[in-house]
């Protein structure tokens, strides 16, 4: 069993396009800041070689929209828990400047969020997480 779980968590209130969108974005934030997230590239039965994928199951959950900032909060502040964010501002913008220079004049309390990526130790993760419903 992995010593470390990571979850992603949707409001459950967002379209289905907005919901898709967030769970890749937080995917790929997961995937890029920890090292020990991708395994290796693989090889098939046929010689043709597979670039690595998730080695750790990524269970999308879903949590109404007004809790996620209640839950980034909390993850926050655990000891050895990473959160990634996807809000409103990111949503919006069409490139990495526009958000981070959105982002920077908007305060915390005006953000409204969409999904959360949270990786971390399994207990930590699962008292964060476990009563959250699979999106479905």
């Amino acid at each position: 069993m992995l010593a470390n779980k990571m979850v992603v968590v949707v409001a459950a209130e967002a379209p289905v396009g907005v919901a898709l969108n967030t769970a890749a974005l937080l995917g790929v934030a997961l995937g890029h800041h920890h090292d020990d997230v991708v395994g290796p590239s693989v090889t098939d039965a046929s010689g043709a070689v597979h670039t690595g994928m998730c080695a750790h199951p990524i269970p999308v959950l879903r949590a109404p929209a007004d809790r996620l900032r209640e839950l980034r909060d909390a993850a926050a502040s655990r000891g050895g828990v990473t959160v990634h964010d996807m809000n409103q501002v990111a949503q919006q913008s069409r490139t990495y400047e526009q958000f981070a220079a959105t982002i920077g004049g908007t305060k915390a309390e005006d953000l409204e969020y969409f999904g959360l990526g949270i990786y971390g130790p399994r207990a930590a993760v699962d008292s964060l997480t476990g009563a959250l419903a699979l999106y479905r």
